[in-house]
């Protein structure tokens, strides 16, 4: 049986707990999952683990349960892409790993299984999205015409938001430009006066847009005292929000439509 020395167990165990944590971050969980995870995941390698989790940061000290040897690595997170079912597997993957005491390669192993799971298309989520928007507009009082164009606003502002993601433009810049996109179609509903609410498929064009993610870790971050991420958190959503209602009001402007 070949032993691993401490050296290579403190690399390699903080490398592996330093991407889950990237993953969960990175994923959309807020920073107490985050924690919960990565102390789950040590607790099975007989490791107590401390974090500092930031926006665009990870600092990780590791300390052996055995010897009280420590070790800090720092880990720079890799652009931010929501993804709620990496974030499940993983929660259920840390349980089963300190239930069952699962080593580190059998950890490592599972990672990169969820790593690769499959994922939605982009025209699966174009459509999926767009019909969704579509629904709000009827919930709003849009008839089926209004529908159609709130549709297709959504429809071509995703796909500028996904063709511009990846020529790895900076993320406020994207959300600008799908606003503007999806504003822009929805605002020549207005102006042809297609359908008979037409101001409601404008206003339900850009909700694809909304960062109800950044907005509710940053609630959840605050209540449970994770200041400065949650502040971070909050400064994201904020911008995001900023960039929509530009888009939206350039569109406005553009066709000089003043609604009610």
């Amino acid at each position: 049986m070949t032993c691993m020395s401490d050296s290579d167990k403190f690399t390699k165990t903080a490398n592996l707990l330093l991407e889950i944590a990237s993953l969960l971050m990175v994923s959309g969980a807020n920073t107490s999952r985050i924690n919960r995870n990565i102390s789950r995941f040590a607790s099975a390698l007989n490791f107590n683990v401390h974090s500092w989790i930031h926006q665009k940061t990870i600092i990780m000290t590791l300390t052996d349960e055995a010897t009280q040897e420590s070790a800090t690595k720092v880990y720079n997170l890799p652009p931010h892409a929501i993804n709620f079912k990496t974030i499940s597997e993983i929660s259920k993957a840390s349980w089963k790993a300190m239930r069952e005491d699962w080593t580190i390669d059998e950890i490592a192993t599972e990672i990169e299984r969820i790593k690769g799971l499959d994922k939605y298309s982009n025209l699966v989520v174009l459509i999926a999205v767009s019909l969704a928007v579509a629904g709000f507009c009827n919930i709003f009082k849009g008839d089926y015409l209004n529908m159609t164009v709130a549709f297709m606003s959504a429809f071509l502002g995703l796909f500028v938001s996904q063709q511009v993601h990846k020529k790895h433009y900076n993320l406020y810049v994207r959300i600008f430009l799908a606003s503007l996109t999806a504003s822009v179609v929805a605002s020549m509903g207005i102006v042809w006066d297609i359908g008979a609410n037409p101001q409601t498929a404008l206003a339900t064009s850009i909700l694809f847009l909304i960062p109800g993610v950044p907005l509710i870790n940053s609630f959840t971050d605050l209540l449970e005292n994770n200041i400065l991420n949650g502040l971070a958190r909050f400064a994201v959503g904020s911008m995001i929000v900023l960039a929509i209602a530009t888009g939206l009001f350039l569109a406005m402007y553009l066709f000089s439509i003043k609604l009610n």
